[in-house]
């Protein structure tokens, strides 16, 4: 009974408790509405302040809530500035949200200077911080990966710190770079790497990086003209700000190899031989007992460690940021290494009043790498599985190796490396170190404050020093003698200076609505590099080569852009850029490009203004030509040069031997490559820009490409010349998406997408326009001659070049049977044809960004369609290489069951081999939980975890699909990556 009476007794309390809370509670009503436009705006997020309870605006904006007495509501919708009003006494609320003025003035940096967004005429993207790729980033390419339509970064391996291919819009050129111009700060950086250093962005810690922007179009590069065909990048890093913060950051991460080529076993190998060979005692009695997965000896799980700290604020109204970084990752091969570190100063002091700003940067990183031989990813497939490691011999170290006349024998030198013993006795290190930085001055003259005075200076050096040695006593080095060993020191500098002075004068003008913005200027640029190496046996001190080199070269240039706007809503763009490089002859030397572009905020128009739907809408056309005079490995293509012959190539005379020299091919007339685009954009935004997005169509065409084609037999050239040689265009669309699909105080998603299609043709390659004219490369492995590739008038730079297969009933390839496809009745050469392409038709990107309270959650993922792969390991595979004749072994990919091919030469010149390597790769899955204000409520921690390169989808038989030129050929495993990580910010 008294049981009874406690429930009953704690029942009335509470209903007592909640009619009392009742009457302090109250409904509040009413409506939000645009300052802009005085609209009503629907799906407002109105919630009491420290609680979960909350509601949304109607379609009509109107909304109702129940609240308790003295309640803050909090007013927030995107693009516009959230509002928080006290209840007090109120039962309705009307309340104007004005817009986001931080939204509407984004600011993006392009050549020579910032732009609005929403004025920008030339088709561009910006990735910021918040966006960037999580986890394990070596490289600053790969945090920028997918993430906007045109812009393909494919990362060249899986060795840690190892650079990226980045095109943008595909290549613009057959031999020249084909890499964007990279703007660090201001500076731009040179397109060569330096010896021994594996990234030319391996200074930069990707730490540092506040954001990317792409310059796409020729109206918006146009400004950077003779290195801007291939697009720009101009990479912000970050600066200090007025409170003072300190951020430590750290990642661990386990690296693993998802996938390794299927080769047999040492049991399946025994019974492969005896069927391929049953009763020949010369080639069965090669073989071994063991059982050894010589991938499983040379790759293993390695670890890696990255480490942050920075320091911002403002000392003496002076903004700074001081950053440094250490980065200590292995790669999955053994022995490799990858250590960085880094270090940051970013000062922007202002002085005279504020009418003197300046922004000093300076970036310095030491580099060491233990690159491994990399030659042991190939032996691994390649050795007979049925011998040990080692065999216990003394002259070759212990190692097992391919002898004639017994384990202490002589080396069979052709015969694969032991794999293991690659690695282990071979000693490839190199010490980078580098520095960029620049001083820029921006000074509004007294006279008239609308016109500013910059200057930048800026510098890029860099020092590399490392070997690359091999013990004597190894089978694979036998150059200048047998097994002798390999001593090859090597140096090599980098100095870039730079200095850009420009006026900039810009004025509202609101008695004519119009604002103009002009700015005209001069650059100069010098690029010099140098460099020595040698090799040399182990047991010898004689140096048996020696090479030398020291080149430079400079870039002049005078360039002005004028902006003009009118009713703020008519966007007009002109560029003129004039440059001169010193790699052409003086009458070739300059090269004038201009570029144009008009935009229309077709939103500002008064009867787009009513629309509740479309809430931004931009029209951009835009026309523009850059230049390219990037060449690889020559500085002066027009001048006559002479090569001196090496000591195992000179002349006899009597008893006397003689070097001799041997005329470089060159071409004097040799001038600047131009590439002109047109471009067709549209940006929009729908419903208060929760959906907002980009279209563009364009067209690249280059004219006078610079390529190395080869020189007719019989002359005394060298085999290659590099001149201009035809044209080139690419046809494109992109799309890029962006959605807030839900955004409340509690809850965050938002999704990305994005597409693009890019159709590349070469359209002319000589001067007598023949068809059928060819430039060959892309180098067969496995052979001593031989290419894949072609320059062809009609298809796409670098397709392949092969015979068309023959198959049988059960469509299987039949060996050495080829089509006759100039019906002559011999199979040669001459039937070669041209077989599709290893850039993509179509690539896309999709990622999302899920916040939920402190939890977060993110993916992204990459697709690529329309590119093929030459698969060299498979062509590599064949019955016909089991046994040399030499009394060798080599173990072959399984993918030589599918063929059993036993003695044609030709077949790795089938097109069987060239295969569809399209994919979808699921990048980076990441999550974390965020601790905030702790500490005083000073103090916000992060703690993830993710894993990168989560699977791939592909019908690609070979490692991995993803191959930069299209040519797999022994590829270093790309990894699977699980990390952990911590960030603290007080």
């Amino acid at each position: 009974m008294m049981k009874l009476y406690s429930i009953a007794r704690g029942m009335a309390l509470l209903c007592l408790l909640a009619t009392t809370a009742w009457a302090q509670s109250r409904t509040i009503t009413g409506s939000v509405k645009s300052a802009d436009d005085g609209n009503f705006l629907p799906g407002v997020n109105i919630l009491e302040k420290g609680t979960s309870n909350g509601t949304v605006t109607d379609a009509q904006g109107n909304y109702s809530i129940l609240v308790k007495e003295n309640a803050t509501l909090v007013f927030s919708f995107v693009g516009y500035a959230s509002t928080e009003v006290q209840v007090g006494n109120q039962t309705t609320i009307a309340v104007t949200l004005s817009p986001d003025v931080s939204t509407l003035e984004e600011v993006v940096v392009v050549g020579y200077g910032t732009v609005k967004k929403t004025d920008a005429s030339g088709s561009l993207a910006v990735v910021s911080s918040e966006t960037f790729n999580k986890g394990v980033v070596n490289s600053p390419q790969e945090l920028i990966m997918g993430k906007t339509a045109g812009v393909s970064v494919t990362t060249n391996s899986g060795a840690p710190g190892n650079t990226s291919t980045i095109r943008i819009r595909g290549g613009s050129s057959l031999s020249a770079s084909n890499d964007p111009l990279i703007v660090i700060d201001g500076v731009p950086v040179s397109n060569t790497n330096l010896g021994g250093s594996p990234n030319i962005l391996a200074t930069l810690n990707p730490n540092d990086i506040e954001n990317f922007t792409v310059l796409k179009d020729a109206s918006a590069t146009a400004i950077y003209g003779s290195r801007a065909s291939n697009g720009v990048i101009i990479i912000t890093t970050k600066r200090g700000g007025k409170d003072f913060k300190v951020n430590y950051s750290v990642t661990g991460t386990m690296y693993t190899a998802p996938k390794k080529v299927d080769v047999f076993s040492g049991d399946e190998y025994r019974a492969l031989m005896n069927e391929q060979f049953p009763g020949n005692n010369a080639v069965l009695k090669l073989l071994g007992t063991a059982n050894t997965d010589w991938q499983k000896e040379i790759f293993s799980t390695a670890y890696g460690q990255d480490h942050n700290l920075n320091l911002s604020g403002t000392a003496k109204k002076t903004p700074y940021r001081v950053s440094v970084g250490y980065n200590n990752t292995d790669g999955i091969l053994n022995t490799y290494n990858f250590k960085r570190t880094t270090a940051s100063i970013g000062l922007d002091p202002t002085l005279l009043d504020g009418s003197l700003k300046m922004n000093i940067n300076v970036k310095r990183m030491y580099n060491q790498n233990n690159f491994a031989d990399q030659a042991a990813i190939g032996n691994a497939i390649a050795y007979d599985p049925t011998q040990p490691v080692y065999n216990g011999n003394k002259r070759w170290r212990g190692y097992t190796t391919w002898t004639t006349g017994g384990p202490e024998g002589n080396s069979i030198n052709l015969a694969p490396g032991n794999p293991v013993a690659r690695l282990d006795m071979t000693d490839n290190t190199s010490t980078v170190k580098r520095s960029i930085g620049n001083v820029k001055f921006d000074y509004a003259l007294p006279f008239l404050k609308d016109l500013h005075a910059n200057l930048n200076l800026g510098y890029d050096y860099s020092e590399t020093k490392g070997h690359n040695n091999v013990r004597d006593s190894t089978q694979w080095i036998y150059l200048p003698t047998v097994a002798g060993g390999q001593i090859n020191p090597y140096t090599a500098t980098a100095k870039n200076q730079l200095l850009d002075f420009y006026l900039n004068y810009s004025k509202e003008l609101p008695n004519i609505n119009s604002k103009i913005d002009v700015m005209g200027g001069y650059s100069w640029s010098h690029f010099y590099s140098s460099g020595a190496d040698s090799t040399m046996n182990q047991k010898s001190e004689a140096a048996t080569r020696v090479n030398v080199y020291e080149t430079e070269y400079y870039l002049l240039s005078f360039f002005g852009r004028l902006n003009y706007t009118y009713k703020g809503k008519y966007i007009l763009t002109g560029t003129l850029r004039d440059d001169a490089t010193s790699r052409f002859a003086p009458e070739n030397r300059w090269g004038l490009f201009p570029a144009f572009a008009l935009a229309w905020k077709i939103n500002e128009e008064g009867f787009m203004k009513e629309s509740k739907t479309l809430s931004d809408l931009k029209l951009r056309l835009g026309y523009g030509i850059t230049g390219q005079q990037d060449i690889y490995g020559n500085d002066y293509p027009y001048i006559p040069t002479y090569t001196r012959s090496d000591n195992a190539a000179r002349y006899p005379f009597g008893s006397s031997f003689y070097n001799t020299l041997r005329p470089d091919g060159y071409d004097q007339n040799i001038k600047w490559e131009e590439t002109t685009t047109i471009n067709a954009g549209l940006d929009f935004g729908f419903f208060q820009n929760r959906l907002t997005g980009s279209l563009d169509v364009y067209e690249k065409k280059s004219d006078n490409l610079i390529a190395y084609i080869p020189i007719p037999v019989g002359t005394n050239f060298t085999s290659s010349l590099t001149t201009n040689v035809g044209s080139m265009k690419n046809r494109g669309i992109e799309l890029n998406l962006s959605a807030d699909i839900i955004s409340t105080d509690n809850l965050q998603w938002t999704v990305g997408y994005n597409v693009t299609y890019n159709k590349n043709e070469i359209t002319r390659l000589n001067l007598s326009n023949d068809p059928n004219f060819i430039i060959p490369l892309g180098n067969v492995g496995g052979t001593t001659s031989g290419t894949i590739q072609v320059q062809k008038v009609g298809y796409s730079r670098a397709s392949f070049y092969a015979y068309q297969q023959i198959y049988d009933t059960n469509g299987k390839p039949i060996e050495d049977a080829y089509v006759d496809r100039n019906n002559d009745g011999v199979i040669n050469t001459s039937d070669l044809y041209v077989y599709k392409k290893p850039d993509a038709t179509v690539y896309m990107g999709i990622n999302s960004r899920l916040n939920y309270k402190n939890w977060d959650f993110a993916f992204s993922g990459r697709a690529s369609f329309g590119n093929y792969v030459y698969n060299n390991v498979a062509a590599n595979s064949t019955y016909r290489t089991l046994y040399n004749s030499m009394e060798y072994l080599s173990n072959v990919s399984k993918l030589a069951n599918d063929t059993k091919f036993t003695t044609a030469l030709n077949t790795r010149f089938s097109d069987y081999y060239i295969e569809n390597a399209s994919f979808f790769r699921m990048d980076n899955i990441n999550f974390g939980y965020s601790f905030r204000e702790l500490y005083k409520e000073k103090l916000n921690v992060r703690i993830g975890a993710g894993v990168q390169n989560v699977f791939v989808i592909t019908k690609y038989k070979g490692l991995d699909p993803e191959i930069s030129g299209g040519l797999d050929n022994n590829f270093f495993p790309r990894t699977r990556s699980f990390f952990l990580s911590l960030n603290a910010t007080f």
